[in-house]
């Protein structure tokens, strides 16, 4: 998922953690990635949509240190049904985040927005960086959302993620490493989502792409 390139045994934990999302539908988003191409990514950068808006009250709070920001371009369409959507996929970024920063696999936050084997892979992914000893500072740009609604209990949003200005940071001395990445700082992710009863919008299955032309821009 994130951030910069990471050491060999946090990418095949990611590896590992993909191939699980990969199964149960996700070639059905195949085609999506060809809308990103053309969309529009010049706007400002934005706030997410307020989760609070719409659902129930509960929903945690979730806060990133001072040194660390998402920022969400293009976030919300004018359209309720696709902003609600938006805005819980927005604070499922921010939760896996804000979990990977405190090394909390079991976070509540993660497992409020995340079910299945996205959530599966959401923990395996946070132990990754806690067996790594890194956290991450810096700021990462989501952009180009392409939203689609099936009903009133299921959608699916592509985006992309830029990584370029998001660094990792040794969880013990606090020292950033911005040296080179010999990849791409540039994801694609391609998401599942349910409605829960609660009427939160729960990621179900998650599977990322980096380096994806669509996103390079």
């Amino acid at each position: 998922m994130k951030r910069r390139t990471l050491p060999t045994a946090v990418a095949l934990a990611t590896s590992a953690a993909l191939l699980l999302t990969a199964c149960g539908g996700a070639n059905e988003q195949s085609g999506t990635n060809d809308r990103i191409e053309g969309a529009d990514s010049g706007a400002p950068a934005s706030s997410p949509p307020s989760a609070t808006a719409s659902g129930p009250d509960d929903r945690p709070v979730i806060k990133l240190p001072d040194d660390v920001e998402n920022k969400f371009e293009n976030w919300q369409t004018g359209d309720p049904a696709e902003d609600a959507v938006l805005s819980d996929v927005a604070a499922t970024v921010n939760a896996v985040d804000d979990a990977i920063l405190r090394g909390d696999t079991d976070s509540a936050a993660v497992a409020y927005y995340r079910q299945g084997s996205a959530l599966v892979s959401a923990q395996k992914w946070i132990q990754a960086w806690l067996d790594e000893d890194l956290s991450f500072t810096g700021v990462t740009r989501y952009f180009n959302p392409d939203i689609k609604v099936a009903d009133k209990d299921t959608a699916a949003v592509v985006y992309c993620a830029d990584e370029s200005k998001a660094y990792n940071k040794d969880r013990k001395t606090g020292k950033v490493d911005k040296s080179p990445s010999g990849e791409s700082p540039y994801v694609t992710y391609s998401t599942q989502l349910k409605k829960s009863s609660k009427g939160v919008w729960q990621t179900t299955n998650v599977v990322s792409k980096r380096g994806d032309k669509t996103c390079a821009s």
